[in-house]
Order: structure tokens, then C-alpha cells, then sequence
């Protein structure tokens, strides 16, 4: 590992200590380490670039940092994808921005920036016929173009299409780091993402948050977790046309984040979270309030998720419907809900712990791959959540005493680098920080774990009718906005 530094998440290390090898030493370190991709951007530096690569090793909750530096003549180097497929997006990421070619690559095609017409996959045949849905829905949704290669009702191909949202999200954050800026970033997703903002300026920051509002976060950000599964399993209710199922559950998702509206005044909780801790209390009696709430969520859940497995007619429309095996789950990268559905058993909340996640389920989910067990999935998650939530609740008297807020008195440290990685309700939120030597973020990088799972959608479809499309797609449920940043 002489050629990796070594750290762990929300572990600041020194910029400067990062290893710097040319690109062929660091592909081939690549290929050796065997560890799972979780970050691969570049950053300007001097007259060329940087390149930034983190590893992840999720037995041993380490992580193992990187870098190539590429002078302003080094246009490409060999493709890492063609060995290591989860590598696929990231490259084609890098590309886009720096222009540098990873020859070889089997699918660079641009992820945002669509200056010329998009290349779009064909298939030739006299009974093949496209369908092309979006970027404008009918529904109020987010632009995205979906191009199916039909023969009849059978979906041979489909080619997903983003990049139509142009935000600047990560330089904003060099301009103007906010929680504010942090929470807007992907609204369904406003704990996950302030939490892994907050997380990496504190690391940054060298201040530790109150135990009092470290369990305030994570109730917040499984409250945050139980609403949006609720929500989705409405969702898929709905798409087959089990309209209680729909009913209930909609009403139920309402139930958890009008608990969200009593703590912080936001159902989504904006506001909640700052760097240094969190702006409102959990007093007993709102704490009780919200248990009792829960109580009733969990039992709903339950009962409604229960009597709808046990309808034939909603069973088969979600066996076997949306297939994503365990080796192309693997092998793309999948990560978070979408990943473990297919076996491939990631959990940041457990994978890399702090104190309050040391005790991970061991009763094993027997992941079958196609809608029906995303379904099961977030059922399981729900119920798990819940019980977290009633753990950190009862723990919260022990530390009524503490402070809410720890104060900020001084700027981040300079020439440092930290990854902060948090467990949203669709998987591993990354944000990564760097800071010059003047304590300025010089690089603010985001990995939405939809930039992993959007592939994965256009695997599950292949070979279903294309009637089945929208379910396959509540089951997975990915961001627009969290990959158009």
C-alpha cells in the first residue's frame, strides 16, 4: 500500500502526503488493490491536472486515497473500465470535464454536457421500432430522456439521457459553502446531504459535535429514511394498481414528515442541521409525541405491506419483473438500496461507522433482484429505521445537558483533504473536500449514489415489457437533480 494514503470517513489527511504517480503506475495500483471506486475527479493543478482517486475497503471500513497528475500535453491514457465496468461513469465524468480520453472506453458518451446531438444506442431490424419518452413528463418530475429499443411490447435496449439541468452545484460550494447550499443539492435527500456537508467542514473545522445533537441528526436522517420507503412503496401501489396500498401508504409518509415539521419547523428538515450541531431540541415530550406517532406508522406499514404481498395479482406483476442479478449489480457498482436488493451487501451506515452504528443486522435478506425485492427491501428498512429511531430517542435524556451548537471560532484547516460519506435512503452520499493552502475549498466534489444506479434501471428493463417500465422505475426511485449537479 506504499502507494496509497490511508484514512478512514471524515478523517482529514494532508493534502501533500497524497501520492502522486503517473497514470499507468496508478492504473495498474488500481487493478492490484482490489477495493471498490467511490471517488475518481480531477482538479486543475498548475498548467495540467490532477487526478483523485479513493478506494473503498467496506470489510475493514478503510479508505485508500490516490493520485495521477496529467501535464498539459497528456490528452488520454488506457481505459480502467474495460477491466473494472464500475469504473464506467467516473471515467466518462473526467472526460467530460478535462478532455482527458480514456482510450478503449465502451461507453463514452457524455453524463451532462450535451453540446451535440446525443449518439443514442441502435438497433437495426425491420421489426425493431424506438420509443422515446421525456425530457418533459407529464408528470412533476425532473428532465431526463429515456429511448427504448423495442421488438413489440419486448424492451431490447434502453439508453437513460441526463445532463439537462446546468446548476453548477460544486462551484457553487467554492463561492459560498453553506448548509443552506448543501440542503438544496437534492431535495428528497435534505438530512443526507447537510449531514455529509456538515460532517466534512467539521472534520475540516477540527470540532466535535454534542453527542446531544449527533443522535438528533441520525433521527432525523432515519425519519428522513422511513418517509421516503413509504413514500415509494405508495408509489409502487400504485403502478399496480393497488390503489389502498396507494392510499394508505401516502397518507402514512405524511404521518413522518409532518414528525420532521414538529422538530424543525420543515417537513423535508430544512434547517435542522448546521455545522457545529443542530438548531432545534427534542424535549421529552416532543420526543414522546413523535414515538407514539411512529408507533402507528410502524403498525400501518406492517398491516397495509402485508395484506398487499399477499395479492396475487400485485405478486405477479413484481416477481421476476426488473431483473438485476448479483453479478451486474457487482459488477456496475450499484450501491445503497438498489445494490443490496441484488446481494451486493453495502451500508455506509455500518461499512464505516461511528459510535451509534456498531451493530449491524445479521439476518441475512434473500435478495432476489427484481421489484418484488426492492419492495421487501424497503419494508425491512422501514421497520429497521423505526427501531433506530426508538434506540436514539430513549438514549437522548442521557445527554439533555449538552449543547445544541458547538461553536465555530476557527477556519478550516489548509491543505487538507477528507471524504464524508453518509447513508441516505438510496445509498452512500460522498462529498469530498479539498482546501488550499489559505484554508479556501479549492475542490468540492459529490457522488449522489443514483450517479452509480441509473445503469442499473437500464439493465433491469431489458427483456420486460415496456408496460413494466414505470414500475422498474418507483422501484428504484433515482435522482435527476443528484446527477445533474
Amino acid at each position: 500500500m506504499m502507494n496509497w494514503i490511508e484514512t478512514k470517513n471524515n478523517e482529514p489527511i494532508n493534502l501533500n502526503e497524497i501520492p502522486c504517480l503517473n497514470i499507468v503506475d496508478l492504473r495498474k495500483e488500481i487493478l492490484e488493490i482490489k477495493k471498490r471506486v467511490v471517488g475518481f475527479f480531477g482538479q486543475p493543478f498548475g498548467a495540467g491536472v490532477k487526478l483523485f482517486v479513493i478506494m473503498a475497503d467496506d470489510e475493514q471500513g478503510k479508505l485508500f486515497v490516490s493520485s495521477a497528475y496529467f501535464n498539459e500535453n497528456e490528452k488520454s491514457y488506457d481505459s480502467i473500465t474495460k477491466d473494472i465496468p464500475a469504473f464506467h461513469m467516473f471515467e466518462r465524468e473526467f472526460f467530460e470535464e478535462f478532455k482527458i480520453k480514456p482510450l478503449k472506453h465502451p461507453w463514452l458518451k457524455p453524463v451532462r454536457n450535451h453540446k451535440k446531438e446525443y449518439p443514442f444506442f441502435e438497433i437495426q431490424g425491420e421489426e425493431i421500432h424506438q420509443v422515446g419518452v421525456g425530457p418533459i413528463h407529464a408528470g412533476v418530475i425532473e428532465p431526463g430522456h429515456f429511448r427504448f429499443m423495442c421488438n413489440g411490447e419486448k424492451v431490447y435496449d434502453l439508453e437513460i439521457r441526463l445532463g439537462y439541468q446546468h446548476r453548477g452545484v460544486e462551484d457553487l460550494f467554492l463561492q459560498n459553502p453553506t448548509n443552506q447550499l448543501a440542503e438544496s443539492v437534492c431535495g428528497d435527500s435534505v438530512i443526507a446531504y447537510n449531514l455529509a456537508y456538515s460532517k466534512a467542514m467539521e472534520a475540516l473545522l477540527n470540532i466535535e459535535v454534542s453527542n446531544k445533537a449527533q443522535l438528533i441528526r441520525l433521527i432525523a436522517l432515519e425519519m428522513e429514511r422511513v418517509a421516503i420507503h413509504i413514500g415509494d412503496l405508495g408509489a409502487i401501489a400504485g403502478d399496480t394498481a393497488y390503489q389502498m396500498g396507494n392510499a394508505i401508504f401516502g397518507a402514512t409518509r405524511t404521518l413522518v414528515i409532518n414528525s420532521l415539521l414538529e422538530i424543525s419547523g420543515s417537513r423535508f428538515g430544512r434547517g435542522l442541521i448546521k455545522v457545529g450541531g443542530v438548531n432545534f431540541d427534542i424535549d421529552e415530550k416532543l420526543a414522546q409525541n413523535i414515538l407514539k406517532t411512529l408507533e402507528k406508522v410502524g403498525a400501518d406499514v406492517k398491516r397495509t405491506t402485508t395484506t398487499m404481498l399477499k395479492s396475487a395479482t400485485v405478486i405477479s406483476r413484481l416477481e421476476r419483473t426488473g431483473v438485476v442479478s448479483y453479478e451486474s449489480a457487482k459488477a456496475l457498482g450499484l450501491v445503497g438500496m438498489a445494490g443490496r436488493a441484488s446481494g451486493v451487501e453495502l451500508d455506509s451506515r455500518f461499512d464505516f461507522p461511528d459510535k451509534w452504528f456498531m451493530d449491524k443486522d445479521d439476518k441475512k435478506f434473500k435478495a432476489t433482484g427484481d421489484v418484488y425485492s426492492r419492495t421487501r427491501l424497503r419494508y425491512k428498512e422501514i421497520m429497521q429505521s423505526l427501531s433506530l429511531i426508538r434506540k436514539f430517542m430513549r438514549m437522548l435524556p442521557e445527554y439533555k445537558n449538552e449543547p445544541l451548537l458547538v461553536p465555530v471560532n476557527n477556519g478550516l484547516y489548509g491543505e487538507k483533504f477528507v471524504v464524508s460519506i453518509v447513508e441516505g435512503w438510496r445509498g452512500e452520499v460522498i462529498h469530498t473536500a479539498i482546501t488550499d493552502n489559505n484554508g479556501r475549498l479549492s475542490r468540492y466534489k459529490i457522488k449522489d449514489p443514483s450517479f452509480n444506479n441509473w445503469y442499473g434501471l437500464a439493465m433491469a428493463v431489458r427483456n420486460n415489457g415496456i408496460s413494466d417500465f414505470p414500475l422498474c422505475n418507483k422501484s428504484f426511485n433515482l435522482s435527476y437533480c443528484g446527477n445533474d449537479l
